[in-house]
């Protein structure tokens, strides 16, 4: 079915919150594993329904903010969503108390239940108004974002339009993108400071009325990880230091020789890699999505149709337009198998990265379909990431056919941002560590921690004010997860790592990579 053709309907909150009651009422009385199983699958079913509407709202939200009709009903899942999850408690509850427990987990795997009792950590009914306001202040930073009005060189632009300016090999028209944008951040920094000052406060309270010390722990059930501390991210981000960080300087010392530059270069330079400008796409988003047609049926069968049903049902919106949400993402519609993929093409090297990117992530959920529990269609936030970032690598050997002569170029940024990007990714994790153990920090005091770190893992970017915002430090704003995901970003950077493992079996031996990455959980 194509999206277009998929209707939204609002669940009815008091039948919704009756029928997982009753549910759970009936997974208790169960007098035996096959009537456990029918209820357990009947909640299955529930849940994926009011999931896949709450997604395909989310979606065209997104797609449009100015869309009254979805706004309003963003609102309305801002506050059903942490009405409906002290409900999803109980079945919860229900579940890891069952007398048959054993039987589910000898079918369905102990996982289910390892994450529910990670789940049970991170609700109760005493945060269900500060879940409300968290999401609606969440929704007030996307739709702020998503409405910037750029004046430059005549025109006006979104933030992903203005994007190729920023890259441009003319250095002027680069250094004055840079200066646009960061004054249109700057300009609207009283709001972006209130927001996160919110949400940072707020998540505080979340935590220290669920017991905890703060944010923190709260955050990291959230994240719902299971097999990695805060103690252990402590330590890669020590090794990140030591040990990428090296790498990533030279990486850029050489960028600033091929510039003739000095080193540090200001922000504007750094995104200049090659004097000649950045490699650019070969042809326009038809082109882009063409090849990747292409480059999926020749990868495996299995990617073949899977893309092709990704063509054919449109379940992809690539193009960058007025009032769209910032950033890219791919998600899950349950009711119908399918995940979409949504993003901004805007002539970079990126619009090729998004069709790897995130159809990576389409191909891991698509491949995982029909699993049940449905919470097991889509791992850890960790191992999500790995399947994406490793998919770029996959398509590299097709980067003539994306990006025609400037395929080197693009080969050589596309390996040295993976490894770039590590200290970045790390910088983001330990400024929310920073923030959330100390909530009562200023604006200001936020601001001068992310510069105070960009000198620890990004010393090659020049602090001199000569650019607003970014040089200030107060680049932090402009990156979502911060606000709408805390804790998110770290899981990017160990994925990575993991990619670049698949990158060195490729050049290996590309079948027995692909193998392992089919295999891959």
């Amino acid at each position: 079915m194509k999206f277009s053709e998929m209707t939204y309907t609002r669940p009815d909150p008091a039948a919704s919150k009756q029928r997982l009651s009753a549910l759970t009422a009936e997974l208790k009385a169960a007098k035996s594993y096959e009537e456990a199983r029918r209820v357990f699958l009947s909640q299955q079913e529930l849940m994926s329904h009011i999931s896949t509407a709450a997604t395909l709202a989310s979606i065209r939200h997104s797609i449009d903010t100015r869309d009254k009709f979805y706004d309003g009903e963003e609102k309305f899942w801002n506050n059903f969503n942490p009405e409906l999850e002290e409900y999803n408690q109980a079945w919860k509850a229900a579940m890891l108390e069952s007398a048959f427990r054993a039987d589910f987990k000898k079918e369905y795997g102990d996982l289910m239940f390892v994450n529910a009792e990670i789940g049970r950590k991170a609700f109760s009914p005493a945060i269900v108004e500060e879940l409300k306001q968290e999401n609606q202040l969440v929704q007030d930073y996307q739709k702020l974002i998503a409405g910037a009005q750029i004046d430059f060189e005549g025109s006006t632009y979104t933030i992903s339009q203005l994007s190729p300016f920023k890259n441009s090999p003319d250095d002027a028209v680069r250094l004055a993108a840079w200066k646009a944008e960061g004054g249109w951040y700057k300009a609207h920094q009283p709001k972006l400071d209130e927001i996160y000052d919110k949400l940072v406060r707020l998540r505080d309270a979340m935590g220290r009325k669920l017991g905890y010390n703060g944010f923190t722990q709260l955050g990291y059930y959230r994240m719902g990880r299971n097999c990695y501390t805060k103690e252990d991210v402590e330590k890669f981000r020590a090794a990140v230091v030591k040990y990428v960080v090296p790498v990533a300087s030279s990486i850029y010392l050489e960028q600033a020789a091929r510039l003739g530059k000095s080193y540090p270069m200001n922000f504007a330079d750094n995104a200049l890699m090659f004097r000649s400008g950045n490699p650019r796409p070969a042809g326009d988003a038809d082109a882009i999505l063409k090849q990747g047609k292409k480059f999926y049926e020749e990868l495996s069968p299995e990617t073949g149709v899977f893309f092709n049903k990704m063509l054919d049902d449109q379940l992809m919106d690539v193009l960058s337009t007025p009032g769209k949400a910032g950033g890219g993402y791919c998600t899950s519609l349950g009711d119908y198998e399918m995940p979409f993929i949504f993003a901004n093409f805007n002539g970079t090297q990126h619009d090729v990265e998004v069709v790897t990117h995130e159809a990576g992530h389409a191909f891991e959920a698509w491949t995982n379909r029909k699993r049940i529990p449905i919470d097991y269609i889509w791992p850890s936030m960790e191992a999500c990431e790995v399947h994406s970032m490793s998919m770029e690598f996959f398509a590299e050997p097709w980067a003539d056919g994306f990006f025609g002569p400037d395929a080197k170029k693009f080969l050589y940024s596309h390996l040295s941002g993976a490894l770039t990007f590590i200290p970045y990714g790390t910088m983001v994790d330990h400024f929310q560590h920073i923030v959330y153990e100390k909530p009562e920090m200023t604006p200001a005091e936020r601001h001068a921690v992310w510069k105070e770190l960009l000198g620890v893992y990004m010393p090659w970017m020049k602090l001199d004010g000569e650019i607003p915002f970014y040089s200030e430090g107060m680049g932090w704003q402009r990156q979502h997860h911060i606000y709408s995901s805390p804790f998110y970003y770290i899981d990017y950077c160990l994925a990575q790592t993991v990619a670049l493992e698949f990158w060195a079996m490729i050049r290996k031996d590309v079948e027995n990579a692909w193998q392992h990455y089919m295999a891959y959980p």
